[in-house]
């Protein structure tokens, strides 16, 4: 069995109107190549005519974000002139790459009428070769992922990688698993990863049993050892997780902000190319 390392619980950290925890990095918990960052957005209720979401133009360079929308509707667009909406379980997976400006928002919608918002935000790592490849998005709907249905009634959402011969649409530069368990009580699903691989669970709602022995509670996020292939979840109620796998870079990491590189001269770079307007304009 894959052991569980430690369980980590997600730091509130409150963006303007916006309910925020993080799981990853969190006060005990650095990066876990090939993840980088992890926001749990929510779960909420905006009211009519609000402010909406506080992320306006910012920059990326040298990763990816994959963006689950889990209630609500986000609309974004970019500097390179791409955007759209990202409807109730629909998944954005952007490739930041050489880099780009980029702004999430309330849909028009969203911001007159109010209602349920929750969504998690990931940046997963893009190796040396990759980092200045050509941005792009993958707009995947909530119909389009991979599903296999559980006993219960519950159900796995692949994003990416493979479960029990079913694959997700996603397209990664290195090996990633990510799926949504959406499981109902007492269900209990059986997963197995390369040895080696990063491996994490985040319980977005309800808790889980980990290998018949370690509770997961809701809004913590369970790394587990890279010794062993196999692991066991069991949910205590009806639950929505979070699973993540990915084989490591093993490079090194540079970071200011935004921006993912390799080396310290890079970032430099990046800034020097930010701040002359290389990654265009954006409103």
């Amino acid at each position: 069995m894959r052991t569980v390392h430690a369980l980590h619980p997600a730091h509130r950290d409150d963006i303007a109107d916006l309910v925020t925890r993080r799981p990853l990095p969190g006060p005990r918990l650095p990066q876990v190549d090939p993840f980088l960052f992890l926001n749990h957005h929510g779960p909420q209720v905006y009211p009519p005519n609000n402010r909406g979401l506080p992320f306006g133009p910012h920059p990326h360079r040298g990763f990816e974000t994959v963006t689950i929308a889990y209630k609500g509707r986000v609309e974004h667009h970019d500097s390179r002139g791409g955007g759209g909406i990202i409807g109730e379980g629909d998944v954005q997976w952007m490739t930041a790459g050489s880099g780009l400006l980029h702004k999430e928002f309330h849909e028009q919608e969203a911001n007159r009428e109010g209602g349920p918002f929750q969504m998690v935000q990931l940046w997963v790592n893009l190796p040396a070769k990759d980092k200045m490849t050509e941005p792009k998005y993958q707009a995947i709907t909530n119909a389009e992922m991979g599903r296999v249905k559980l006993p219960l009634g519950g159900e796995v959402e692949i994003i990416a990688g493979e479960f029990e011969g079913v694959k997700g649409p996603a397209t990664t530069f290195t090996p990633v698993h990510l799926y949504n368990l959406k499981m109902k009580q007492g269900e209990t699903v059986e997963l197995s990863y390369s040895e080696g691989y990063t491996t994490a669970l985040l319980a977005v709602e309800g808790s889980a049993l980990l290998n018949g022995s370690e509770k997961l509670p809701l809004n913590n996020l369970a790394l587990f050892e890279r010794e062993g292939e196999e692991l066991r979840v069991e949910a205590l109620e009806d639950s929505t997780f979070l699973l993540m796998s990915g084989e490591p870079l093993n490079e090194p990491i540079a970071q200011y902000g935004p921006f993912l590189m390799n080396t310290q001269a890079e970032i430099a770079q990046a800034i020097d190319d930010y701040q002359q307007g290389k990654f265009g304009y954006l409103n």
